[in-house]
């Protein structure tokens, strides 16, 4: 089946919503913690991607729109990153 979407270049969006940076980590588990039951992962990588607004407004932009965020965010280590991810 062939989707035909729309010119999106020409559309500009504004998205307002709760912004957040996911974080994922990976890593090999060899044990379950002893507190609780879950498993002690010895992270190998950490990988960071907007969530929330902020995921919604690099979609939009990688379909070709011009997309514009408004959302707030701390002023820490986590803010830093989002705002060089999204810019």
């Amino acid at each position: 089946m062939k989707v035909t979407l729309p010119d999106f270049r020409r559309a500009g969006v504004l998205v307002v919503g709760d912004v957040m940076l996911d974080r994922y980590w990976y890593g090999p588990t060899s044990r379950i913690s002893p507190e609780a039951p879950v498993p002690v992962v010895k992270v190998d990588t950490i990988e960071e991607r907007p969530g929330g607004a902020a995921n919604v407004a690099m979609n939009i932009a990688s379909l070709g729109a011009t997309s514009r965020l408004v959302g707030l965010t701390g002023i820490d280590d986590a803010a830093r990153a989002l705002s060089a991810k999204t810019e």
